[in-house]
């Protein structure tokens, strides 16, 4: 490729995620339920106070483009989350994946949930292979480095937490399965509770209270129980509610 002058940008030059999409035929397999339901828990309840809402993406089974000298090379996060960066590809289309030499923005925290097959990687424990695209651990730890690789093991509820100090990741030892992040001022922990009418262990985020942050369903139902025990008080002082 010869040397315009001026320069083009990279947006005009590079791959960019309508080249790189997260959808090819030759994928096989759809994420089980939990797959499905766990991330998208998670997605609800991300609401970082110190970013608007239009500057925090959030996504899951998205390819993420990582290395320019090897485009089709990519990671796909069962769930991430990137910060100070436009809601919409260029603040106009829904994202086909993550391309982070258009983006330019790093995951702030990505999420692994566990599977049998995917253990020994999921935890830095293999090696790569010559003339083989690095492991998950490498990409998230070296190249991107990501601020916190966070880890769950359904099978086990086993939560594991590891945060980026100088160059590589150290593992917290979490006294309680809770993790809070001040970059975003929220926390991530354990929840056991009923999601999707499933009564389990769930990973949710909570605010610097300690209180879980709510669904958009339990959002309107607190709402609605507000709006309740108003009526209630009002007919107590000889107030119909349904006159106002």
């Amino acid at each position: 490729m010869y040397q315009t002058d001026p320069p083009l940008s990279p947006k005009e030059v590079l791959p960019t995620m309508y080249d790189l999409p997260s959808e090819y035929p030759e994928d096989s397999g759809l994420p089980d339920e939990f797959h499905l339901f766990q991330p998208q828990l998670l997605r609800e309840t991300f609401c970082p106070p110190n970013y608007p809402a239009e500057e925090v993406f959030v996504a899951s089974d998205l390819n993420l483009y990582y290395d320019l000298r090897h485009t089709l090379w990519y990671k796909r996060p069962d769930w991430f989350a990137a910060v100070g960066v436009s809601r919409l590809y260029e603040q106009q289309n829904l994202r086909l994946s993550y391309v982070i030499w258009q983006e330019g923005v790093a995951p702030f925290v990505v999420v692994e949930l566990l599977s049998p097959g995917t253990e020994k990687e999921d935890l830095g424990q293999t090696l790569r292979e010559i003339n083989q695209p690095p492991t998950k651990w490498e990409v998230y730890e070296r190249i991107l480095r990501v601020p916190y690789y966070i880890v769950f093991d359904r099978y086990t509820d086993k939560l594991q937490v590891f945060q980026l100090v100088a160059d590589s990741y150290s593992e917290l030892d979490l006294s309680t399965p809770r993790v809070w992040m001040p970059g975003l001022e929220l926390g991530l922990g354990l929840w056991q509770g009923s999601y999707q009418g499933i009564e389990r262990l769930w990973l949710r985020w909570y605010d610097a209270s300690g209180n879980w942050l709510p669904t958009p369903l339990e959002k309107l139902e607190q709402e609605s129980q507000r709006a309740n025990r108003l009526a209630a008080q009002l007919r107590e002082l000889g107030v119909n509610p349904d006159d106002l």
